[in-house]
């Protein structure tokens, strides 16, 4: 994951707010899926992330938008969220972390 800094809020907290991100179909936050691509923060707090999905198809980004929205609410002025499919996601992109709340959860990874 790439990220820039230019306010107050640092990458490494606007991460650590978007593990309460859980991606609805899987139970497993989203930083832990591999889904955050990138984080960028202006001189002005308005944060934008660069994520995807583990499907184009996927018709729950507006459920993802708000849970992120929540979970950065008071470190950001603004979150805006581009919505990116290059690279397409694939299993290689799930932490170690994300690998062993799947193994929990039942799931051959």
């Amino acid at each position: 994951m790439v990220g820039t800094t230019a306010g107050t809020v640092s990458v490494e907290d606007l991460t650590e707010a978007l593990m309460d991100v859980v991606d609805p179909e899987l139970g497993i936050d989203v930083v832990n899926l591999g889904l955050i691509y990138g984080i960028h923060i202006d001189e002005s707090d308005v944060a934008t992330i660069d994520m995807t999905l583990t499907s184009a198809a996927c018709p729950l980004t507006d459920v993802i938008e708000d849970q992120a929205r929540t979970a950065t609410d008071g470190l950001v002025q603004d979150l805006r969220i581009n919505w990116v499919w290059m690279p397409p996601w694939g299993p290689d992109k799930i932490t170690d972390d994300g690998r062993d709340q799947l193994r929990a959860l039942g799931f051959n990874v």
